[in-house]
């Protein structure tokens, strides 16, 4: 008996041990790079938890200026600013598995469709999509999405 309690006592501080130091890894990375932070907004560009990035929602800007020419290039820019995010933190488009969409007006998803597609060839992720009446700098698209980190 006291054998199977020393025992139990020496897993029980092993798996706390493990169960710590798996927390002490899991703490929260908030992204800003440099040129996102001199615009001074109140929130991250990504958080990063563990091996998951979790991108903010982003639309089809370059610093606080909207591309102009509508729904296709704000949703191919909305995309690359996603794709520079993903790669400069360790991740990639192909490692995405959610996305939400918003749309400003619903009878253009067929486009944003066209335009997403050409950045997910292969796996593609668990998506929503909906549309509401506004998004920042009056955007047509904000997308935002959560992939994996290759560790």
């Amino acid at each position: 008996m006291k054998y199977i309690t020393l025992i139990t006592i020496a897993i029980f501080s092993v798996s706390l041990a493990m169960a710590q130091e798996s927390n002490s890894n899991s703490e929260a990375i908030y992204v800003q790079s440099e040129e996102f932070r001199a615009l001074n907004l109140p929130f991250s560009q990504a958080v990063i938890y563990g091996d998951i990035i979790y991108v903010s929602g982003q639309i089809g800007n370059v610093g606080l200026k909207l591309v102009d020419g509508g729904i296709i290039p704000e949703a191919q820019q909305t995309m690359l600013n996603i794709k520079n995010i993903l790669e400069e933190n360790g991740s990639s488009m192909d490692n995405v598995i959610k996305c939400t969409c918003m749309l400003a007006d619903m009878s253009e998803w067929p486009i944003l469709n066209n335009e997403y597609l050409k950045f997910f060839p292969n796996n593609k992720p668990a998506r929503s999509a909906f549309g509401t009446n506004g998004l920042a700098l009056n955007a047509r698209v904000e997308i935002e999405c959560l992939a994996y980190i290759n560790k």
